[in-house]
């Protein structure tokens, strides 16, 4: 039977719509099944914080009076910090983040931002996504760039990426790859079963125009990564409880994919937003409080599982705010800011540099000390064992704490 691009597109718009987001992932319909990741392999997991979230109301430099004259409303007091050394504490609301401090399972950088700094969320979430100088424009992201180079043209899957939201990031974005966005395997998985995705399918056969050919083609690979990752996610459920936040779901819709014996190694999840322009103290205590409880969960979770030195979450945000507080309670767009790194197999921890320095400011900013691209080349060459260079495009200085 044979059905015209129109009759194609009137009666599978929906189709087409739900599925264009998911590019080819696994296998066609009938190959078998990719290899798995097996213990023992690492895996990334990539938690943004979106909004621009205020780092030095998370890691408080509690013996320095610029910070507090600064911030004479909402600067957190040193007795209510919770004390990770004698001069820095962290947010009272990250009790597991200290408690992953305490035991050598934490490490945090400060100051890590990128040369001449754009104060836009979009515009900086878009550098930190695709790993570009601030002057230029890319159309990929640094982990879908970890993608096309894992495959290479050398084989029929490249090791993938999923993001647990319902649109894919730019960071997933590679030029022939892209990771996948799935918000509820189980949900995803209903939603293919759809009888009128099926009827089209039943239609595909000797199609002439490769406008349609490429459409069924993208449907049926929907339907078959709706299947594997569906069951993957049944086949080792975590039964540990989480919370029932927005987070706490995602991590262990994440935590059950971890246990199972899908071939991802690349999560993305997001919380926000963190954009304090007023009362700051009551939305990021309440955003804190979902970030804590849910990783706390999932720390706990991976542990019990014998993983924990197996994934590595590493947190990041746009941009910091400014030092200064507003006259509305919050604080502005800034520039530079810390990231979380927790796991099992840190080769180094705690505070990895120093503290931002509060007397030297650039028209009221922090000025970065290390650049985010370093990192990247740390989680591409230490973690997932790439070439980071290559898929930077520019000279990267690695780390050491991994």
């Amino acid at each position: 039977m044979h059905i015209r691009r129109r009759q194609f597109l009137q009666q599978g718009t929906m189709a087409a719509a739900g599925t264009m987001l998911i590019p080819q992932f696994l296998q066609a319909l009938g190959q078998p099944q990719v290899a798995a990741v097996p213990p023992g392999t690492k895996v990334l997991v990539v938690l943004q914080l979106s909004g621009g979230n205020d780092g030095l109301n998370t890691i408080i430099p509690v013996r320095n009076d610029i910070y507090y004259r600064s911030r004479p409303r909402i600067g957190i007091a040193k007795d209510k910090a919770l004390a990770l050394t004698d001069e820095v504490g962290i947010h009272p609301a990250l009790t597991h983040f200290k408690q992953c401090y305490d035991q050598g399972e934490m490490a945090i950088l400060n100051s890590v931002g990128y040369p001449n700094p754009d104060r836009s969320h979009f515009r900086s979430m878009d550098i930190w996504h695709s790993a570009s100088p601030s002057n230029q424009y890319w159309n990929t992201g640094w982990l879908g760039r970890y993608l096309d180079a894992a495959c290479n043209g050398t084989c029929a899957h490249a090791t993938q990426a999923l993001e647990i939201d319902d649109v894919l990031s730019l960071a997933l974005k590679g030029d022939q790859q892209k990771g996948m966005a799935v918000q509820d395997p189980a949900r995803l998985y209903s939603s293919s079963q759809n009888k009128l995705y099926r009827s089209l399918l039943a239609t595909k056969a000797q199609q002439e125009e490769p406008t349609a050919n490429y459409l069924y083609k993208t449907l049926g690979n929907a339907i078959n990564n709706a299947d594997y990752i569906f069951k993957a996610s049944k086949a080792s459920t975590s039964t540990a409880t989480y919370p029932s936040t927005e987070l706490g779901k995602s991590l262990k819709t994440i935590a059950s994919l971890v246990f199972s014996d899908i071939n991802t190694k690349v999560y993305y999840v997001s919380l926000g937003s963190f954009d304090t322009h007023t009362n700051q103290d009551n939305q990021q205590n309440r955003l804190f409080t979902e970030l804590n409880g849910a990783v706390g969960a999932f720390v706990s979770d991976l542990k019990a599982q014998g993983r924990f030195d197996d994934v590595l979450l590493c947190t990041f945000s746009e941009f910091g705010r400014r030092v200064a507080q507003n006259g509305s309670g919050g604080t502005d767009h800034g520039t530079a800011n810390n990231m979380f790194f927790v796991g099992g197999g840190l080769k180094r921890k705690g505070l990895l540099n120093d503290m931002p320095n509060l007397s030297t400011l650039e028209n009221g900013d922090l000025i970065h000390q290390v650049d985010f691209k370093n990192v990247y080349a740390t989680l591409l060459n230490q973690w997932l064992k790439a070439d980071a260079n290559a898929i930077l495009g520019t000279p990267t200085q690695a780390l050491d704490f991994i």
